[in-house]
């Protein structure tokens, strides 16, 4: 760190630099805090996604022991998938993504050549291809989210534990020097004041020493 220049004109930069740091801090911290709610909700919204998977996985899981039957139904194919649309918004400064839908591959089969319990697992399956899509997406907003939230916080604490605390004491040093360098300047000053004093005391003691010796 540059050794500060103990000078008026840099008391008045100091002092300006800390006004604007003192400004800005506010919002910094207001977007800090925008941006922890905003990752703690992606975090919720992940975990009932999972939750969700979870109870969709259980109930295609039941069927597992229909899987054996003679069916024509291709199930691969069943949850292929052929898009995924999503959109990207501006969420607290960052753009992160969001998900819109998402987009099977046409499956066609006979409804009356397959067992009842086809139709139900298509649709479980292509439920939990939808969660994992939906949960992919929310994360990539959430590591969007915290590596924003990483920035902001890391230029919070370098403004409340490092260039405000540096102002401060760089405003004190200087105010102190000065204040020292004007109390020597008064001292001077004073001392210079009296040796006038005293030169002029000299010198009408002379004079008088003069008048009195000729008027002797």
């Amino acid at each position: 760190m540059a050794e500060v220049k103990l000078t008026k004109n840099e008391l008045r930069a100091q002092q300006n630099r800390l006004a604007q740091l003192l400004k800005y801090l506010p919002t910094l911290q207001l977007k800090k805090a925008m941006l922890q709610a905003e990752v703690n909700e992606a975090r919720n919204e992940i975990a009932q996604l999972e939750e969700f998977y979870e109870k969709t996985h259980h109930k295609v899981e039941t069927y597992s022991e229909l899987y054996s039957e003679k069916s024509s139904v291709n199930f691969h194919n069943a949850a292929k998938v052929a898009s995924i649309d999503k959109h990207y918004e501006n969420v607290a400064g960052v753009e992160v993504p969001i998900f819109n839908s998402i987009i099977f591959e046409d499956f066609v089969y006979d409804l009356f050549d397959t067992p009842p319990w086809v139709d139900p697992l298509v649709l479980g399956l292509r439920s939990l291809i939808e969660v994992i899509e939906k949960i992919k997406v929310v994360k990539l907003k959430k590591a969007a989210l915290e590596k924003e939230l990483r920035e902001v916080s890391i230029r919070v604490n370098l403004f409340e534990k490092i260039l405000i605390p540096r102002a401060l004491v760089n405003i004190k040093k200087i105010k102190v020097f000065l204040g020292d360098q004007e109390l020597a300047s008064v001292g001077r000053a004073k001392v210079a004041k009296g040796k006038v004093e005293s030169q002029k005391a000299a010198i009408l003691l002379r004079k008088k020493t003069q008048e009195n010796s000729h008027a002797l």
